[in-house]
């Protein structure tokens, strides 16, 4: 069974990353714009001080009109820097340097806070692959966020950020995997 799902996942996964890959210039702008936008009304409506969320990939739904707005509004961001053990060291966000972890993500320089630091947020945001109507959360299968979320003393609200289309009825899951408590899409913000 579990070789089933994970099979499943691996063609999911592929199939969304096409789907991310033929994206146009244009509709990718649009989608961009709308996510900052949502954004920055769930941080807002949260009351949210202090942001745990991630520097996007050019073909991911974007994060970095959030980290522009947080800049200028006063609301402390961290961002996550992956870690050789599986788990994420977290950095605060003070600027636009930013480097390449091991595994070719973007990630911000500055002085490491370790995988604690984010127990003190009041809101998370994490990437994700697709999110299906009960909350499941499918990731890109590395299991970073999904360890961190499973070992938080305190979980804030989670939600993940996608794109309409990969707002699904339901995701092929594992134990392992964790639910989130909303989405963020370019059509607007589900709390479950």
């Amino acid at each position: 069974m579990t070789g089933d799902v994970s099979h499943q996942k691996r063609a999911l996964r592929a199939e969304l990353r096409e789907r991310r890959r033929i994206t146009t210039s244009t509709a990718r702008q649009r989608a961009d714009a709308a996510l900052t936008q949502h954004l920055v009304e769930l941080t807002r409506s949260l009351g949210a001080n202090s942001v745990a969320t991630y520097l996007s990939l050019p073909e991911e739904p974007s994060t970095r009109g959030l980290l522009a707005w947080a800049r200028t509004s006063g609301v402390r961001v961290l961002l996550p820097i992956s870690r050789p053990d599986g788990l994420l060291d977290w950095v605060p966000f003070e600027g636009d340097d930013e480097t390449q972890d091991a595994f070719g993500m973007p990630t911000p320089s500055g002085d490491l806070l370790g995988p604690i630091a984010v127990n003190e947020v009041d809101l998370m945001l994490v990437p994700a692959a697709s999110v299906d109507r009960d909350g499941m959360r499918l990731g890109w299968g590395r299991g970073f966020f999904d360890r961190t979320l499973g070992s938080m003393e305190t979980r804030p609200p989670v939600y993940a950020v996608i794109f309409d289309d990969e707002f699904v009825d339901s995701v092929p899951n594992e134990r392992h995997d964790q639910r989130v408590d909303g989405v963020v899409t370019p059509s607007g913000i589900t709390a479950f």
